[in-house]
């Protein structure tokens, strides 16, 4: 039986959300591929709705985090910024518990999405175990 698909990210609120939903695990053939996670990022907000779908490897769980750990510190982030996959940044709002996140599609749409949604203290605890779930969900190998 399949697993149920895991939030890897997950921000939301003000009428605006925008998620990393991971659905699985994608074997890859080749002896010197690395399998990877299968998912799509979702964009909901009142005026724009949207998906687009990426792979995840475990490099790419590395670094979010990383980049998860720069953001908890106060931080700007730029995740898989330079790649092919669709870019991640968060924006810190100074003035109070929002940010901007923008996602960037780069290869295929062209396409550059920006969202203001809140970010509490609170997500941070949840963002952690949301990437713990996913490792132990869909483990991969570092190679």
């Amino acid at each position: 039986m399949a697993e149920e698909p895991i939030d890897l990210i997950r921000l939301e609120g003000e009428g605006n959300t925008v998620v990393l939903r991971i659905d699985g695990k994608e074997e890859r053939k080749g002896p010197d591929e690395a399998d990877v996670l299968v998912g799509e990022f979702v964009v909901e907000t009142p005026f724009v709705r949207g998906t687009l779908k990426t792979w995840v490897g475990p490099e790419g769980l590395g670094e979010w985090q990383q980049a998860l750990d720069a953001l908890d510190a106060g931080q700007d982030i730029a995740w898989r910024e330079g790649t092919r996959d669709p870019w991640f940044f968060v924006e810190l709002d100074e003035d109070d518990d929002r940010c901007q996140v923008t996602i960037k599609d780069s290869s295929d749409s062209l396409t550059t999405v920006t969202v203001t949604v809140p970010l509490a203290d609170a997500w941070f605890d949840d963002a952690y175990r949301r990437l713990d779930e996913v490792w132990e969900t869909w483990p991969l190998d570092e190679d």
